[in-house]
């Protein structure tokens, strides 16, 4: 088996994620974020002859870390295709489900992908170069409210209303097409930490040009029709906005907070069962080992059986 490469992205939660999956040796799992393989190698060791593993990712440098195994199909796609994809492969129901979101340790040390701002490149930031929308092309065509809307939404920005007017007031003289153009055209509105502030606005555009929440809430919803009955999902998020969708939907079916209904029903029968009451965090090992693993936060749910 070809050893993926270490430097292409560490895999978080290792243990408690194969822990939580339960692989079965001749069950099929997904493995929707590929990326450096190193979910995917965890479950392969774990699988017989007749076990399956369906490896998703739409970022094509991922591809080099395919191993050398036949248990192992590659689908070049966003997993918000996954029910399509599995359907064509004639693979579904299946025993389990990972995803580990996010951006890979890869994508953000290449400084052309334009995912972190401690680097000089394009204002790109997209994770599947075939698509025609970048970081770019949402500062240069989005109005100020629709720029106020994401930058408070996704990146929790305090002053996102300010950052919004600034971009549109600057766009029509300076081409923010590049990292440093942009980073210097707001450098007087910067607040607090400019290291925390300008990865709050960073990780807005990157959820907005990937549509990240949209592609999890996709997923989610697929998933329970294509989990065998005991099945189970495991996800892995960064930041609160994703942890908040998915234990909702973990815990009643929905996007939406727990509401109080004066009748005690719910208009979601529950299908899904949360393995643990809290996410499972990184322990002080893995933290020292791995410091961009702080924010990772593992949920697990089962299938209810039938």
């Amino acid at each position: 088996m070809n050893i993926p490469s270490p430097d292409y992205h560490v895999p978080v939660l290792l243990q408690e994620t194969l822990d939580g999956l339960q692989v079965q040796a001749d069950g099929t799992y997904v493995d929707c974020t590929f990326g450096g393989g190193g979910h995917s190698k965890g479950i392969l060791e774990r699988l017989g002859p007749k076990g399956r593993l369906f490896a998703f990712d739409q970022d094509n440098d991922a591809k080099a870390n395919l191993p050398d195994d036949p248990r192992i199909i590659f689908v070049p796609h966003n997993f918000r295709h996954l029910e399509r994809m599995l359907r064509l492969h004639h693979a579904s129901p299946v025993n389990g489900i990972l995803a580990d979101l996010g951006v890979s340790s890869h994508q953000f040390d290449e400084a052309e992908r334009g995912f972190s701002f401690r680097f000089e490149g394009d204002l790109d930031m997209r994770m599947d170069r075939r698509q025609s929308l970048t970081a770019f092309g949402v500062i240069d065509t989005y109005s100020e409210q629709d720029l106020h809307k994401l930058f408070e939404r996704y990146g929790e920005v305090t002053n996102a209303k300010t950052l919004a007017r600034t971009i549109v007031g600057i766009r029509r003289s300076v081409s923010l097409n590049t990292i440093r153009n942009f980073k210097t055209a707001l450098n007087s509105i910067v607040k607090g930490n400019p290291q925390k502030w300008f990865a709050q606005v960073f990780q807005a555009l990157r959820i907005e040009v990937n549509d990240e929440l949209g592609a999890l809430q996709d997923l989610l919803r697929q998933a329970p029709g294509l989990l065998k009955p005991h099945g189970r999902i495991a996800i892995i998020t960064f930041h609160s906005l994703e942890d908040r969708i998915v234990k909702n939907f973990f815990k009643k079916g929905t996007f939406e907070p727990e509401q109080e209904d004066p009748f005690g029903q719910s208009g979601n029968p529950q299908v899904l069962r949360p393995v643990t009451r809290r996410a499972i965090s990184p322990g002080e090992q893995e933290l020292k080992r791995n410091p961009r693993s702080r924010s990772a936060k593992l949920r697990v749910a089962e299938k209810i059986g039938q």
